[in-house]
């Protein structure tokens, strides 16, 4: 129902700031199209592409590309989803975009819009290995049962390193977290080295490093902030991860 997952759509006042924060990590940068009016860029470790948008997007945005989406839209209201974007005009970009029950918002295009970097998926950023995005929902199992009517599978809730439920299909996982855990999203990454790096990235001084979420030890776990305001958590993680 969701088609092919594409990317994390942020958006940012300031583009450049954006790019240059996510290259300081080891991203490294796709090449992008003529599809967007407003300035676009993509970055990527090899396991996540970033959509960095200058201009005023509903974001972190979870994209998706559906050949012919145009002709999907009343397939997604007979399922309860209430489009807040229906842009399906023969002259214009086809877009359909909506919102989950916990608000996180949805976006869907006719086509990609970047081509995918050749960089292997085993090269982590300086931020060790990107794991999922982790989206805030007070109501774990309605939300996840929105998703699941789209097609993607829940797996059993999990206590460590913190507490969220895992959802995806065969190319894409995302988790959900409650509110009291942290209000916003959060990009995951998890290694077993975490420790040395993030003494490595306050060496380096690539960006502003906070204390973890609560319940997380402070020693070997931290958040970093983007330009843009997107929050990254780092985790010591010992376990083998898919």
């Amino acid at each position: 129902m969701l088609g092919r997952f594409l990317e994390i759509g942020i958006a940012t006042q300031d583009i450049r700031a954006s790019v240059e924060f996510y290259e300081r990590l080891g991203f490294n940068q796709a090449q992008t199209g003529d599809t967007w009016a407003h300035p676009y860029g993509v970055l990527t470790d090899g396991r996540v592409y970033i959509g960095l948008h200058q201009s005023r997007l509903d974001s972190p945005a979870l994209t998706f590309v559906y050949p012919e989406v145009a002709g999907h839209a009343t397939a997604l209201e007979r399922l309860g989803v209430e489009l807040t974007t229906a842009n399906i005009d023969s002259e214009v970009f086809n877009e359909l975009a909506f919102r989950d029950p916990a608000g996180n918002p949805v976006r869907m295009l006719e086509a990609r819009t970047y081509s995918p970097a050749d960089r292997p998926p085993d090269d982590p950023s300086l931020c060790g290995r990107f794991h999922c995005i982790s989206l805030p929902a007070a109501d774990a199992a309605g939300v996840s049962g929105f998703w699941q009517t789209l097609g993607l599978v829940a797996a059993a809730e999990e206590e460590q390193p913190y507490p969220h439920l895992l959802l995806g299909n065969g190319d894409f996982h995302f988790a959900l977290h409650g509110p009291r855990f942290f209000a916003e999203p959060l990009l995951v990454f998890r290694d077993g080295e975490m420790t040395a790096r993030i003494a490595r990235l306050r060496e380096l001084g690539a960006g502003p490093l906070e204390p973890p979420p609560r319940g997380l030890g402070t020693h070997a776990n931290a958040l970093l902030r983007a330009p843009e305001g997107t929050a990254l958590m780092l985790l010591q993680d010992n376990r083998n991860l898919p």
